[in-house]
């Protein structure tokens, strides 16, 4: 149910590629120095971004569903249980849609009725 909810883009913090989290941090550093904060603030905002970018994009870091309080993770350690890996499947995704030329159709139409 929270995966279908949150449609997180990885399990945990560990599995997020370098590269992602380095483009996110260019970005946070950037608002950063535009905020006009001193270099130690701004150090403390880029790192807190981070965090709460980390916690957006898995699953184990999402706020639950039911309980915004509890992490995912929080919750499942809480139960006794773990999650090994999930898979985002949406109905009708990859399937190709047949390209119609509408035009061409009801030209073809009106040749075969006349």
């Amino acid at each position: 149910m929270h995966i279908a909810f949150a449609k997180p883009r990885f399990l945990s913090k560990d599995q997020v590629p370098a590269d992602t989290v380095a483009a996110e941090r260019t970005i946070l550093e950037a608002r950063a120095r535009e905020s006009g904060k001193p270099p130690e603030i701004a150090a403390k905002m880029v790192e807190g971004g981070i965090n709460k970018f980390l916690g957006e994009v898995t699953l184990l870091g999402q706020p639950f569903v039911k309980d915004d309080k509890l992490t995912v993770e929080k919750m499942l350690a809480k139960a006794g249980a773990r999650v090994l890996g999930y898979r985002f499947l949406v109905v009708g995704e990859g399937i190709e849609k047949k390209q119609d030329d509408f035009a061409a159709e009801v030209a073809a139409m009106t040749k075969s009725a006349a």
